[in-house]
This record gives structure tokens, sequence and C-alpha cells, in this order.
């Protein structure tokens, strides 16, 4: 298997540091509004790409974070007269419904900055102790010019950088690339107690802590979107490797940008789009196939010309699902033939293929080319006649590939957080005496296959 590596600027072949076994770590987002269709890119391709993974055999561990603490959430919580947990909540909320339904499946673990503080402090702590972060008024900086590499990962010297790059200006700092690892309290903002007095944690040090704590001190993948390159993961890698003195990740993998009608995504230009805007036009399991039809890689054009070009290949894929669904179903169970025999052995090949372009550095666009292959030499090769046990063979081999995108699955799974709201409406309708809409929350679930059961520790669901 081969991965590009950011850190290098080539593919290399991909070999974890434990056999069998992958430690993958993705930032995830700032919780203070809901995500936008170009994080949605980046959270879908290392869903996909853990996915792929499991599917090759491997165990991965999968963490991505939540940043629960902000400046932008602290803002929103002061303008709502609310408090930051209250917002971050919110959202996060939120974070796991939209995901849900572009078909992301949850981490490992999912943690939270405010819910590691003590580890946050302690690598802080670690890095002044041995020279390498200095205070100032309550304020910690990583020093820059202490750790020999710095913009290794940028690929720029530490002079180009001072002179290029756009540095939030403080008389406090030795060199303006120094980055905050601890700000001192503002009055009315959340805080915890440190060594250095009332603060709270910078917004590069928590993925430090947080990778540290949940997968070890040197991991297999990290990655993010292409614009956390420089200065997020950066800084990352210079206080990971300060503190811990050895690699922080051997691969960096970073998704291409999306634009809109080939302009950047800006508010300022009403092109700024989130997974629920797009649902209202469209199914979102399009999106996921729009996204996979490019090289993860790559830039993205999104536009409405070519939304409904990969709605188009999408349902092509359905209708070939549906109609082996209703051969399968009207098919008797006669022996294979000779002819049958002949296709059927052919099949594995495209499997083959697909693990070959996948494993090209996800390729999930050639994969999806593979899966178009697959359905055009079933179609030529079944007719109503095909026995059932040749059929099934290539409905699985269909439903396999395409899973492994996260695609093909419409009426197969029910949103988790959809089924919880339908549950609490019900609950509410119960408390009011409200029987009759209680009675119809229950037959809407029903019909979605899920049964409710009354317990004395609640009220628990299954699917049937």
């Amino acid at each position: 298997m081969k991965l590009y590596n950011t850190l290098t600027r080539k593919k290399e072949s991909f070999v974890p540091i434990t056999p069998g076994e992958i430690k993958m770590y993705a930032c995830g987002p700032t919780v203070y509004n809901y995500f936008h269709i170009g994080n949605a890119r980046t959270f879908m391709t290392f869903d996909t790409m853990r996915r792929y993974f499991q599917y090759r055999g491997y165990r991965v561990v999968f963490v991505q974070n939540f940043t629960d603490i902000d400046d932008r959430i602290i803002q929103i919580a002061k303008d709502e007269n609310i408090s930051a947990k209250e917002v971050s909540e919110r959202y996060i909320k939120e974070y796991f419904y939209d995901a849900e339904s572009l078909g992301i499946k949850k981490a490992d673990f999912h943690p939270k900055v405010t819910e590691n503080i003590p580890e946050i402090i302690s690598f802080i702590k670690e890095l002044e102790d041995k020279g390498f972060a200095y205070e100032v008024n309550g304020d910690v900086f990583f020093d820059v010019n202490k750790f020999y590499g710095y913009g290794k990962l940028s690929k720029q010297s530490l002079d180009d950088l001072q002179s290029g790059a756009r540095i939030e200006v403080n008389q406090d700092k030795k060199n303006p690339l120094d980055f905050v690892l601890w700000k001192a309290t503002k009055p009315n903002e959340p805080s915890w107690e440190s060594p250095w007095g009332q603060g709270r944690p910078g917004w590069h040090i928590e993925c430090s802590a947080m990778v540290k704590k949940y997968l070890g001190e040197t991991i297999d993948i990290h990655g993010g979107g292409g614009d956390l390159v420089f200065p997020h993961h950066e800084n990352e890698i210079a206080q990971t490797e300060a503190a811990l003195g050895k690699p922080f990740a051997n691969y960096w993998v970073h998704v291409g940008y999306l634009n809109i009608d080939n302009k950047k995504m800006s508010k300022s230009l009403n092109n700024f789009f989130t997974p629920r805007d797009i649902a209202k036009e469209y199914d979102l399991e399009v999106v996921r196939f729009f996204m996979f039809s490019a090289h993860y890689r790559n830039p993205i054009n999104f536009s409405k010309e070519l939304i409904e070009a990969a709605k188009n290949g999408l349902d092509r894929l359905y209708n070939a699902k549906q109609n082996l669904e209703h051969l399968i179903e009207n098919a008797n169970d006669e022996d294979i033939k000779a002819t049958e025999k002949e296709w059927l052995e052919k099949l594995p090949s495209y499997r083959d293929e697909y693990v070959k372009v996948m494993d090209d550095d996800f390729n999930t666009a050639d994969g999806i080319a593979v899966i178009f292959d697959l359905v055009r030499f079933i179609n030529s090769n079944i007719s109503a006649k095909s026995p059932k046990t040749a059929l099934k063979t290539a409905y699985d081999l269909l439903l396999e590939l395409a899973g492994v995108l996260g695609l093909l699955n419409k009426g197969d799974e029910v949103l988790e957080t959809e089924i919880e709201e339908l549950i609490e409406k019900r609950q509410q309708a119960r408390k009011d005496k409200n029987y009759k809409l209680s009675d119809e929350i229950r037959d809407q679930l029903k019909e979605k296959g899920i049964v409710l059961e009354d317990t004395p520790q609640g009220v628990k669901w299954r699917k049937v």
C-alpha cells in the first residue's frame, strides 16, 4: 500500500508501527457553528480511509477531537447569554447529526479540550522544563528558535516564515512566530487553574496532548484539511517532538481544497454551504459519491452541474443494485451452468483491481471507476434466467466494494440521532398524556424497522 506523505512530499510504502494495527488521528471541528461542505470532504476522507484499512484487515484506532473552547465559542456564549459549554455541546450534537447524514461513522474517541485540561497543562509544563516554552504575564509561548527543524512540514525556513506568514502581533513574544500554549484569563471567560495562573489552552497544544493520551507518543497517521499544514500541524510537530524527543507521526495526510463554482467558499460571496443546505435539494449520499469521484489530495470544484452529474452516476449504481435485488427475489435455486461459472470466475478480478487502485494512495476516483466496470460486466452477463446463487454472488461483490466508500446503503441505515429525537418526542407526548401522538411516533419508528421496548430502566430500541 502506498500513501502520500506531506512531510516528504512523496508517495511512500505504508508500514504501520505495529503490524496489523493503525493509530490514526484527524483534527476535528471547532464547535461554534455547523460544519460546511469543505469540512465535510475532510471528515468523509478520513472516515473512508479508516473503512478501507479495516477492509484490508487492519485494526484501526481512530481519534477525532472537538475544540470546545475558543474565542468564537466564547463570543457566541456572550451574545446569547449562555455558557460556552452550552454552545459547544449544541454544535457537537449537530456535528453528529450532520456527520451521520453523510454516512460518517463515529471515531473510536472524540476527546474534548475541556475534558483534557490536566493532560494539556502537563504537556506544557514538560515543554517549559525542557526550555522550549517561556511564560510572560500568565501567557506561555513555544520558542520556535529552540526547535531545530521548524518548518519541515510546510517546507519553509524560519526566515521565510517570518517574512511571509501572517502572525498575530504580540510584543511579549521573543519571535513573531512563537505561538501560544496557554492564554492568561480575561474577564468573564472560562478558565482553569495552572502553574501560570488562571487561563485556558492555546489551539495547537490540545492535539498533541490528546494524541499522547489516546494513541501514544508516535502514531501512524495524522491528518486534516490542507489549510492545517501551517501553522497548526507545523506547530503540533514542533511542540510534540520537542517534548517527547521522537517523531510525532510517520505519515501526514492532507485533504485538498474545495471551491464553489471555481471560487473559494466565502460567506461574503454567498457561496457558503453546509450539508443541511444541500440536503434541501439532494440526498447527501450524492455528496459522498461526488467527493470520492476525485482524488482526496486534488482540489475539487463544487457546482450545480457537477452535483447533478454525481446524482446521475449514483442513480446508475442504485439501478444496478435494485435490478439485482429484483432478479434475486424472483430467481430459482438452479445449479450454476457452465456459462454462469465462466463469468462468476471473472468477478474476483474486479475486487483485485479495486484493491490495486485503492492501495495507491486511496484512489477513490479509480475505485468508483472499477465499480462501474463491475456493473457493466454484471449487466452484460445476467438475465431473468440466471440462478439465484450467481446473482447473489454478483450482488454481494457490488455492495462490498461500494460499502467501503459508504455507498449504496440507502434504506439499510436509519440515523441514530433521528431515532433518539423521535423517542424523546414520544416520551414528552406521554408525559403530556398525548397518547395519540405517542402512538403515531411509535408507528413511525416501526415503519423504519425500529421496535421500542418500555423497560424499568427506560425506553430501549432495536432494529428488526
